[in-house]
């Protein structure tokens, strides 16, 4: 086809479909156009296919055509961008072979890193010294090209006049893991963004960790060897037509005038938390309660940004610790497809700078950049670590200000900076021995530092104890899935999904009195329960925290802007619920929350000050060196027993207060 058909039939199209949209675009100043390839394929076939094999010509002419048109001014430099190509033009990185080379097609992939913004020569004009000829030439090139020659004969040294510059930009894409069969390692591909596509626009969706679509043409670039020449081999990159982000977080789901319909009427059902538990995870039986947690935490609390600066977090963390085959790791996997941004990693598979951010040597940068990892990549989101307690401690201790703070701070290698990492964390875990030990505390088996557990809302602990009735059920509902294949969710996964979206993004309740009163009346209640000489701290002002996100989530599922005494009610109902089971010490009855939050329970504490003061006293009698029986006997008058005080001298011997002289005596040090 001609170069002047091909501009008629592009005015032709254009005019018909466009023409509104491109004079908005040019009264705003803006360069660019998105266009469905679908409109083009319905209004000229024959085009649609030209510009898969031929992108060059037609999007020029595309050009020169809107130049053409009649729209007041003359726009010059307009570019076309194509999105949605049909399938068979889209291709995996690892299948681009020489026959594809300058021809049009659609990649899909996961932003791995991206570069600075440049500017690059687009052109560059030239003046010959000799006759005053002028020379305009393309830089196509990786390299600058000079002209020859002139035709008045002269040969080298020519004066450069101008240069026309464009913005451009380096993104490494990478394929996507669903993608892969087995042990495949995901191929890369430099991709070039050039003017509008460049970073500040796309800041979002192409900061390292998103899933893009990009349309482009493959180009090859010549490598040059050392020696100056060039070499046999090229390499490849895809030079962007168009970008967009696949995967989107809470805030960037559109939700339809139909779907928001649906949403209200949900919303408006009376038995509403019902049917959302029984949709939360359909093919897993029982855990109530837990789906209930995760519907919570899915619609998540309130983040407040104080005058002076203060934040609290709004997302509500959950532990799961369990014995195995309880579904805990299916719980994580539902969960990630019902968020609207899921990310699954799991113990030992995930290092402390693969949850937090690592810095790496940059190949394209020559320094170092900052690579994010999924705590970071999650952000507004929903992150699943599964075998949290298979983690190595210093591992861990990435957690704990993305945690709290909610942001990621790094020194390294002369990088300073702090990432958001505004992240929903649902974790789960085994109990140290496996299973649980029906003897001892649930507390106590939990195999994750102190201060890390303390961080979560809510930890609930799954036992598998056998019960006849719950077996039967169980067992039938288990044995009917694998007959039937198919347990419907009464509310469809996606418009859950959207359910979810939509409370995020609009509904912000505010505390009322009455739910205020409730949460206060508990707090205290809880408060004034502790016992004992030392008084064992029953629930801390972290606790309250966690009462209030919970009781703003529940009011934010029934997408009501009030936080009434029933949401109150609901969160109250939910902690006790887990504060019964973990932080319950049974000899006294009464709650200690420091069974989760510190390493030693009141209790303890409270024996170990008893047996310190006895040793003081014996010191006064004895002298420096006591006894070990000495202290023991002490120890049983005031009910501590001999295993117990044997114990507490031991833990006092590891943490230096003292000494063993020699064999069955001790001194303070």
């Amino acid at each position: 086809m001609d170069a002047t058909t091909l501009i008629t039939k592009a005015q032709e199209f254009l005019e018909k479909t466009y023409y509104d949209q491109i004079l908005e675009r040019t009264r705003k100043g803006e360069k660019s156009l998105t266009v469905e390839f679908n409109n083009l394929a319905m209004h000229d076939p024959e085009v649609a296919d030209l510009l898969l094999d031929q992108p060059e010509e037609v999007l020029k002419a595309a050009e020169i055509a809107v130049e053409q048109l009649n729209i007041g001014q003359t726009v010059k430099g307009f570019i076309l961008r194509f999105r949605n190509l049909p399938l068979s033009a889209q291709i995996m990185i690892r299948d681009i072979r020489s026959k594809h080379l300058n021809k049009l097609y659609g990649f899909q992939g996961v932003v791995r890193n991206k570069s600075e913004v440049r500017p690059q020569v687009a052109a560059a004009k030239f003046e010959c010294p000799s006759c005053g000829n002028t020379h305009s030439i393309l830089q196509l090139d990786t390299k600058f090209q000079e002209p020859t020659r002139c035709s008045c004969g002269r040969k080298g040294k020519f004066k450069l006049v101008s240069k026309e510059l464009v913005d451009a930009q380096m993104m490494v894409l990478e394929e996507v893991p669903e993608q892969l069969d087995g042990g495949e390692q995901p191929k890369r591909m430099n991709v070039l963004l050039t003017n509008d596509l460049v970073s500040p626009l796309t800041e979002k969706r192409t900061n390292p960790g998103a899933r893009v679509a990009v349309t482009g043409q493959v180009k090859e670039v010549p490598i040059f060897l050392r020696t100056g020449g060039q070499s046999t081999k090229f390499d490849l990159f895809i030079e962007a037509n168009h970008l967009e982000g696949v995967e989107e977080d809470y805030s960037e789901i559109n939700i339809s005038p139909e779907e928001l319909k649906e949403i209200k009427d949900l919303a408006a059902d009376p038995n509403l938390m019902k049917k959302i538990v029984n949709s939360m995870a359909p093919s897993i039986y029982g855990h109530d309660k837990i789906k209930e947690a995760l519907a919570l935490q899915l619609a998540g609390g309130v983040r407040k940004k104080r005058d002076d600066g203060i934040i609290t977090r709004g997302d509500i963390h959950v532990l799961l610790v369990g014995d195995p085959g309880a579904a805990k790791s299916q719980l994580l996997k539902r969960m990630q497809f019902v968020a609207p941004k899921g990310r699954y990693v799991t113990g030992k598979g995930a290092s402390g700078a693969g949850l937090s951010a690592a810095v790496v040597k940059d190949e394209f940068l020559q320094g170092w950049s900052l690579e994010a990892g999924a705590l970071v990549l999650a952000n507004k989101g929903l992150c699943c670590i599964d075998e949290m307690d298979k983690m190595t401690k210093e591992d861990g201790w990435a957690m704990h200000e993305a945690l709290e703070q909610q942001s990621i701070t790094i020194s390294k290698a002369n990088i300073q900076a702090s990432l958001r990492c505004e992240t929903t964390v649902l974790a789960a875990a085994n109990p140290k021995f496996g299973r649980f030990d029906p003897y001892e505390t649930v507390a106590g088996q939990i195999n994750l530092a102190p201060t890390l557990i303390n961080r979560f809302d809510l930890i609930f602990p799954i036992k598998d104890l056998p019960d006849a009735t719950k077996d039967e059920k169980m067992a039938k509902f288990i044995l009917e899935l694998h007959k039937n294949n198919v347990e419907k969710p009464e509310i469809n996964t996606k418009l859950l999904r959207k359910y979810f979206a939509f409370a995020r993004q609009n509904i912000f309740p505010k505390l009322t009195d009455a739910a205020a009163e409730e949460l206060q009346e508990y707090y205290l209640k809880m408060r004034a329960s502790a016992s004992g000489e030392i008084k064992a701290i029953p629930i801390s002002a972290r606790q309250l925290e966690g009462l209030v996100r919970l009781s703003e989530a529940a009011a934010k599922i029934r997408l009501s802007d009030k936080v009434l005494k029933k949401d109150a009610k609901k969160a109250v109902e939910l902690l006790d619920y887990c504060l019964r089971q973990v932080a319950l010490d049974e000899k006294t009855g009464t709650f200690d929350i420091d069974r989760i939050a510190t390493d030693t329970p009141a209790s303890t504490r409270n024996k170990l000050i008893i047996i310190k003061e006895l040793i003081q006293e014996l010191e006064a009698k004895v002298g420096k060196t006591i006894p070990v029986e000495d202290v023991i006997k002490a120890a049983a008058e005031k009910d501590i027993i001999e295993a117990e005080a044997e114990e507490i001298i031991q833990k006092l011997k590891r943490a230096g207060d003292i000494f063993e002289p020699r064999r069955g005596f001790i001194s303070r040090i």
